[in-house]
Formats: C-alpha cells, structure tokens, sequence
C-alpha cells in the first residue's frame, strides 16, 4: 500500500493519524467537509488541524481519493452514506473503503453496494472503544467478503483488527447493539446525576450505586460521561438515531435507544465550549448543564 485517504478528520481520524507517527510508510491524504464551511474560522482549524497532524488535507474528495489504495471514512454516522456515494465516484480500482462510521447494519448494506458498484472493495468497521488512548490500535471489528483480501493492508495499517464472519452489517450489528447500553448508559446517568442533583441527594445516590456495584467508580465516571457527552453530544445523537433504526428493524420498539438520542441531542444543541471540562468532578459538570437547561 502507498496511499490511504482518510475521509473525515476529526477525533477519530486525528487520532489514527497520531498512532502511525512520522515513521509510517505510506501517504496519507485527507480531506473533510470542514474545509468548505462557510465560517472561515471553522476551515481555518481545519485546514491547521492537517498541517498539525503532518498529512496533505485536500479541498475535494477527489483530489484526497487520488490514486488512494485504502480509503478510510469516518464522518459522523448522519454523513455516512453520502460520503460512500461521494467516494464511490473518485476510487481507485479495487480500491478497499473502510468504513469505520457508526451505522445500522442496512446503512452499511446501502453504502457498500454504491462503493462495489463503482469498483472498490467494501468493508465493514465497527470501532468498539474510544480512540483515546488506544489510537490506531483501538479494537475494530471487520465484516465483509474482501476481508481477507484486505489482510496485507491492515497489517500495514497495524489496527488491532477481528475479522466477524459475515456479510456487510454483522460488524456494526455488534456495535448498535453495544451501543444500546454503553451510550444509554451515559444517558441514564444524567438524568440520575441532575435530578439527584437537584433534590441534594447525588452524593448520597453514587455511594449507594458504589456499594450495590462496586469497583465501578461511580463519582469518576460520572465526570468522563458528563464531559464525553457535552463534548461529544451531537454526534453521539447521530449515531444513536443508527442505533434506533437498527433495533427498529429487528421489530423490537428501540424506545430506549430513541430516549437516547433525546438526551445527547439536547446536550449537544447547547453549544458548550468544553475546554477543560475533563479537569472538573460530575458536580460541577452537573451544575453547567443545569444553569444551561435553565434548571
């Protein structure tokens, strides 16, 4: 492999940039729909968050597709199948499309007919655990028939993969299904730390949880869930929506999963500017977002 363009540059993709380092053997292209924001500041910090990472960003999908070997996307799950459509049109042939995008099974299914259609090699990623600290090491799951063709680039990419047999979907039916509890669970615990909050009582709340569940770290997991989902609220809603579809068309009512995207939306409309917000305790998270949601 000499190329990989990267579609999506935030977190993830800044991510496992970093993990490659400077010494990796392969170019790396990259490009977001950032760069063509109408708010100059919001291109700005993007065209620098290439320049930071060391790769060649690209203010085309084109241009970043290039010749590219491996493409790897990693929008937000809403962008999902139209940044596979937008690339179907620009691969290499044989070119593998990793997507590494949180989507319901049949989102998957869409996007991988429109990238072999056109030629390339659909594979299904499912990340199961944040990027940080991880990196590119961070545990995926792969589903696809090109999965072992794919083999010799993932070794080059040096990912921490598992290949699931299965068609398309298998690996991200893993990953809404997880999803279901993990990001639930971060759902669950603000409502449960702001009204505890609120009636005096969310110390005495988490020490009970502790005792019950013990070892889970309740008051400390509370900040990170706090601080992920402020930061992180509206893509989290995005991928959650995912979620919803996916336990929708299994013909179960996905009423949890929707609950949930209700949660993130709301945190993540208010805007937040979360710079140092993983130096407070859930207390004085718990309090910003009161004084925020006008409670």
């Amino acid at each position: 492999m000499n190329k990989i363009a990267i579609i999506g540059f935030g977190e993830a993709g800044q991510a496992f940039v970093e993990g490659w380092g400077a010494g990796r053997n392969f170019k790396i292209a990259a490009f977001d729909i950032k760069t063509d924001s109408n708010d100059p500041s919001i291109s700005t910090a993007k065209w620098q968050d290439y320049k930071t990472a060391g790769i060649t960003g690209y203010a085309t999908i084109a241009e970043a597709l290039d010749n590219a070997d491996a493409i790897l996307s990693l929008v937000t799950a809403d962008q999902a199948n139209a940044a596979a459509i937008s690339a179907a049109k620009h691969l290499a042939p044989m070119a593998f499309f990793f997507d590494g995008n949180s989507c319901a099974p049949d989102t998957k299914k869409k996007s991988a007919q429109a990238i072999n259609k056109a030629g390339g090699r659909y594979i299904d990623m499912a990340i199961v655990a944040p990027v940080h600290p991880a990196l590119h090491k961070v545990p995926v799951l792969l589903s696809s028939e090109f999965v072992e063709a794919a083999q010799d680039i993932v070794e080059q990419l040096d990912l921490s993969a598992k290949h699931i047999k299965g068609p398309v979907g298998t690996a991200s039916a893993i990953k809404m299904t997880r999803s279901v509890m993990m990001k639930g669970l971060e759902a669950l615990m603000i409502e449960c730390v702001l009204a505890g909050r609120k009636a005096g009582v969310e110390d005495i709340v988490l020490e009970s949880l502790e005792a019950t569940y013990p070892g889970f770290g309740w008051k400390d997991r509370a900040a990170y869930m706090f601080e992920r989902v402020m930061t992180h609220g509206i893509r989290r809603a995005a991928e959650m929506r995912e979620v919803a579809i996916t336990v929708d068309d299994l013909d179960l009512n996905g009423s949890m999963a929707h609950a949930t995207v209700d949660w993130h939306q709301r945190i993540g409309d208010l805007g937040l500017d979360t710079s140092g917000f993983e130096n407070k305790n859930y207390q004085e998270l718990a309090d910003t977002l009161l004084k925020r949601l006008g409670c």
